[in-house]
């Protein structure tokens, strides 16, 4: 490291809340991945697809069918919403 460089430590805790209460991360997920990101939720067809909202921590917000609606629910809650691919 030069005298230029500096090395940032940023702890697993700091992740967690970087981002929060500001950034919402959209995915779309099939009923089986939903299942585990969603605890209590209905049974669901094979196949089926939804748009996931997660806060910045991984915590869920909403489901969605379409992506406008993930959309409207992150600008609904002040959140800027980022798509996971």
């Amino acid at each position: 490291m030069t005298d230029n460089e500096r090395k940032i430590t940023v702890t697993p805790q700091q992740l967690a809340h970087i981002g929060e209460g500001a950034i919402a991360y959209m995915r779309e997920m099939d009923a089986a991945e939903l299942k585990g990101k969603f605890p209590g939720m209905p049974d669901m067809a094979p196949g089926t697809k939804l748009w996931a909202l997660f806060a910045a921590n991984g915590r869920p917000i909403l489901l969605a069918d379409g992506r406008d609606a993930a959309l409207a629910g992150a600008f609904q809650n002040d959140l800027q919403p980022v798509s996971l691919h």
